[in-house]
């Protein structure tokens, strides 16, 4: 195996072989720290498709065929500490490489990027923090240095610097940096778009994303360990008060009741047929797109509008439902809970219920 992925003599968790690595291996080792797993395509950092229905507009992990079956399907949805079924993933494909479902397995990983592009705006550097003028800023250009910039304004060293924790080399020349979260708070994954990126080409892996596992091998080159330590520190405190600030936590919930909008509520009443076991199905799938109206993010409303239209689509397929009736219940609770997005709502919709009206959904069948 390696050099690179040897472990020290103290690491009491189990190692991966000293003579290869491979998929399996590498997989059952991640296991073996607690981490759950998943398969990413041969070759690629992305995850491995397995069913013809995923490419169906509208399918979601929810009701998946695969996910019930034990295969491997949705990326991180599907990530599993169950030894004989790793086995038998990576046995049926040994060319797989191994991700990481970072939420299920307590890891919050910094995702550092050395993408060439303009540097940006002296206030979008950092989001929510200003930096003056003062702030020579003269040769940054990747994200090692956007995080070095935050952790001396901080006081701290770069976590890119901290040899105490699990560091990864990527292929592109970035790093992946490996913490625990250990105060029980769902740190979330950065949206991309800058808004919850933690600096300039810096983002976040944690609860709704993965992370490719170190000795991953792809075309572009293999996800090297940094270091002797290979195991992940806690997150350190002041990175947990930064992370918190640009908005790695979800929403805060709340008791609201989960009110239908009326109108709404009347397409619900003209889609129901008729019958209880109807009516009570299409209540409870809307409510739960209605609900998203009392969180303005982190709410998951495109994954429950896209459940509810799949859903009724196969409703509507069984003829339980009249079709127009219920796009007009989703169309009016989805402008409700999410106002100036009738577009979008409108193709989640349409794809979702095109997608479950291939699958009759009778009464008792609910995805």
């Amino acid at each position: 195996m390696p050099a690179e992925l040897r472990f020290s003599r103290s690491d009491s968790r189990q190692s991966p072989p000293e003579n290869a690595i491979s998929g399996l291996r590498l997989a059952q080792w991640c296991a073996s720290n607690g981490w759950p797993v998943h398969p990413l395509a041969p070759g690629r950092k992305t995850p491995a498709a397995n069913c013809r229905d995923c490419a169906d507009p509208g399918h979601t992990h929810i009701g998946c065929s695969c996910l019930r079956a034990g295969r491997w399907c949705h990326g991180f949805h599907a990530a599993t500490l169950d030894y004989s079924r790793i086995e038998k993933w990576w046995t049926s494909n040994p060319a797989m490489g191994v991700g990481v479902a970072c939420g299920p397995a307590g890891l919050v990983v910094i995702d550092i990027d050395v993408r060439t592009s303009e540097l940006p705006s002296r206030e979008r550097l950092l989001p929510g923090i200003s930096v003056g003028d003062t702030v020579d800023l003269r040769g940054l250009r990747t994200g090692f240095h956007s995080l070095a910039v935050l952790a001396a304004l901080r006081g701290e060293v770069s976590p890119a610097d901290a040899d105490s924790t699990l560091r990864v080399q990527t292929p592109s020349g970035g790093m992946h940096i490996w913490y625990r979260a250990t105060d029980g708070r769902r740190w979330q994954c950065s949206t991309g778009s800058g808004k919850r990126a933690l600096a300039w080409q810096v983002d976040v892996r944690g609860h709704g994303g993965y992370i490719v596992a170190p000795g991953t091998r792809t075309l572009a080159g293999t996800y090297r360990p940094l270091g002797v330590v290979r195991q992940p520190a806690p997150l350190p405190a002041w990175l947990a008060h930064e992370l918190q600030r640009t908005g790695h936590l979800p929403a805060p919930r709340t008791s609201t009741p989960r009110t239908i909008p009326p109108r709404a509520r009347q397409a619900v009443l003209a889609a129901g047929g008729g019958s209880d076991k109807t009516s009570r199905l299409l209540n409870a799938l809307i409510a739960d797109v209605a609900a998203c109206a009392q969180v303005a993010e982190g709410a998951g409303f495109t994954e429950k509008l896209n459940r509810a239209a799949y859903s009724l689509g196969g409703l509507v397929a069984a003829g339980h439902l009249a079709d127009s009736h219920a796009q007009e219940a989703l169309r009016e609770v989805a402008l409700a809970a999410r106002p100036g997005q009738e577009q979008r709502s409108a193709q989640i919709i349409r794809s979702g219920m095109a997608a479950g009206a291939k699958r009759p959904l009778h009464l008792g069948d609910r995805r």
